[in-house]
């Protein structure tokens, strides 16, 4: 049951109230949304399958998603989105390999592999895929009535 919580936590911070930036008022729309990711094998075939999480395990991957659409008859350039990473999941190195991330809360942003994070010593250390809190997109134009979706995985905790 404890499980079972945790998923639903996780598709409220993602379908309720993604913390998303509007760059320019109400003009996109944004729907948030998580899967639970598996591989499996049939006919000696390995696929990737997307269900809605029921149940989650420490180990599971989560893919989030938030698609947007713009509404306006104009277009809209440089639109921010961002995603704070749910407490009980860690980014999974592939997506903190590509997502402009951030370490602290959202004040600073960069590659991972360019951010560096308190060591508990009193000195930095390299930032790793598990201290990231935010992941965000910029994305560059959305023409009127233009779609698309931003994504990024993570590790159940």
């Amino acid at each position: 049951m404890k499980h079972k919580f945790l998923t639903v936590a996780f598709a409220a911070a993602v379908l309720a109230s993604p913390s998303l930036s509007f760059a320019q008022g109400n003009a996109v729309s944004l729907t948030g949304d998580v899967k639970l990711e598996k591989t499996v094998t049939e006919n000696g075939a390995a696929k990737v399958v997307l269900s809605d999480p029921k149940v989650v395990v420490p180990g599971d991957t989560l893919l989030f998603s938030t698609a947007y659409r713009n509404d306006s008859a104009q277009a809209v350039t440089n639109f921010v989105v961002t995603n704070p990473l749910p407490t009980a999941v860690t980014l999974a190195p592939e997506s903190a390999a590509t997502l402009e991330v951030s370490t602290d809360g959202g004040k600073s942003w960069g590659q991972l592999a360019a951010l560096s994070v308190a060591d508990g010593k009193g000195g930095q250390r390299a930032a790793l895929a598990s201290d990231a809190t935010h992941v965000r997109w910029t994305i560059p134009s959305i023409a009127p009535g233009g779609t698309g979706t931003v994504k990024y995985h993570a590790i159940v905790r």
